[in-house]
This record gives structure tokens, C-alpha cells and sequence, in this order.
């Protein structure tokens, strides 16, 4: 079962003027999808941090794209953590495949006239 990993970016934290630029980025809202193909998706959604560093190439809002983005909150994140994500989603899709436990309604629910 391969299972793809797609990036969203619903929203930005930014502030209005910082080291001479406009609308700097300094949280990001991101969310990663994990899909199966076969039916069963998970999702985590969360924010990362980022810093602009003074004299470092900027890229002004409205140019900014998803790879570009995706690569800051990886960086940001580091290898360790996007992993760890990563594993935490195959876990999810392993558990609605081969569940650990199920809820049920109360046996009595069927037989109860309303």
C-alpha cells in the first residue's frame, strides 16, 4: 500500500512590516493529508514557526508558492519530526485497515421500540 502525503497551507501568520519588508510570514497554518488510494485518509493539522533572517533572500507575500513553503516548514520542523508525522498518519490509515478496537451501540439499542 503506498501511501501519498499532500501539503496544505489554509492559512499565514504574518506581520504587517518587519526588516523593510511587508507582510513577513511567522507562523504557518499547515495541514498533510495521508491517503491509501484504497479509501482510508488521515489528516494532522498544525502551525510551525519560521524566522526571517535580516539580508536573507525574501520572497514577498503574494510570490510566496506551496513548494516553497512546504520546504520552510520541513526545515523548520527538521528530518526527526517530519517522520515522525509521517509514521503517526501510516498508523492512523494501519488502524482504520486493521482496527485495535471498535465502538458499538448498546445491544439493546435495536430492540427498543421509539
Amino acid at each position: 500500500m503506498a501511501i501519498t502525503y499532500t501539503w496544505g497551507f489554509p492559512a499565514f501568520e504574518a506581520y504587517p512590516t518587519e526588516e523593510g519588508h511587508t507582510d513577513v510570514v511567522f507562523t504557518i497554518h499547515w495541514r498533510v493529508t495521508a491517503d491509501d488510494g484504497q479509501g482510508h485518509v488521515a489528516d494532522v493539522y498544525s502551525t510551525q514557526s519560521v524566522v526571517y533572517e535580516s539580508g536573507t533572500p525574501f520572497t514577498p507575500y503574494a510570490d510566496i508558492q506551496p513548494e516553497q513553503v512546504q520546504a520552510w516548514v520541513e526545515t523548520a520542523m527538521g528530518p526527526e519530526q517530519v517522520a515522525a508525522m509521517k509514521s503517526n498518519l501510516d498508523s492512523q490509515i494501519a488502524n482504520m485497515i486493521n482496527p485495535k478496537s471498535v465502538t458499538l451501540p448498546a445491544p439493546w439499542a435495536a430492540s427498543v421500540a421509539v
